[in-house]
């Protein structure tokens, strides 16, 4: 199997080219390309497919094999992967995922290839049901939730898969992701799983971030967690509209424009290398 190693902010997956052949068991080769000791080392697989709906379609597998909705960070590396390749000369691009079709708008460098790009991420979502989340309530703003006897406050939102945002006053790089992460992962208030963004605001244009995924455990970055947490600033009183998004693998440029109602994430994506592996 031919690949490519590609990450946006540090947030990494395996790309591979399959709008001619389709590789067979994408769930048993997400896990194993995924581990770090054993395979590739990557935070999942995505497959570029043809599309009936848009110019290309993104399949995304975590690192568990599940399959992953959508993912910002990765959709950024697809737009690159198909113009740096030569399977489009277009720099503007629709990609279809599991969360609806995405619009991308690539930047080509000095060299030609393409070195940020800037995706219309839809609109966020905090009807408790569309989260999904367990909530009576037309919101779940700053609401409490209590894990391993802490209680947390937290906003709930969907950008195509669902975020619990949490604003934090202790600072974010002292926290013991891999001891809490699960435990919102798995949480029975949250029925299809959930990403957790644990936030510092800066400023009101500066915020940082870590993130447990659903599926992958810590990343260094989550496109669709950096959206999150600007529509739960935002939402919370926390920020103004555009932001600088400070990940652990980087950082991105976030705007939610009021008259859209939809949320603009711009930021970088990079090849790590390409090879051939026997799966």
């Amino acid at each position: 199997m031919k690949f490519t190693k590609m990450h946006g902010c540090g947030n990494d997956y395996v790309y591979v080219d399959v709008t001619k052949n389709m590789i067979p068991h994408p769930e048993e080769t997400a896990r194993f390309v995924s581990d770090r000791h054993f395979g590739i080392g990557s935070d999942g697989l995505i497959l570029i497919a043809k599309s009936d709906v848009a110019d290309f379609q993104m399949i995304m597998y975590n690192a568990d094999g599940s399959r992953g909705k959508m993912c910002g960070n990765g959709i950024r590396c697809v737009g690159k992967y198909v113009y740096d390749h030569g399977m489009t000369d277009k720099t503007t691009i629709k990609v279809e995922t599991l969360a609806g079709i995405k619009t991308l708008v690539m930047t080509p460098g000095p060299d030609g290839k393409i070195e940020k790009v800037r995706v219309n991420m839809g609109a966020p979502i905090f009807e408790p049901r569309l989260v999904p989340v367990k909530f009576d309530g037309p919101e779940m703003i700053n609401q409490p939730l209590t894990v391993l006897g802490k209680e947390y406050y937290g906003t709930a939102v969907s950008m195509g898969n669902p975020h619990f945002v949490i604003f934090c006053d202790e600072d974010v790089k002292d926290l013991d992701l891999e001891k809490i992460g699960p435990h919102f992962e798995k949480n029975p208030v949250f029925p299809e799983g959930v990403n957790t963004e644990f936030v510092n605001v800066l400023d009101r244009t500066h915020l940082r971030m870590r993130v447990w995924e659903r599926g992958s455990g810590e990343t260094l970055a989550c496109g669709t967690g950096s959206c999150a947490i600007l529509a739960a600033a935002v939402k919370n009183g926390l920020s103004e509209r555009t932001c600088d998004i400070e990940l652990v693998g980087g950082h991105l440029k976030n705007t939610w424009d009021e008259a859209e109602n939809t949320i603009y994430m711009e930021g970088p994506a990079t090849t790590v290398f390409s090879g051939t592996i026997s799966c």
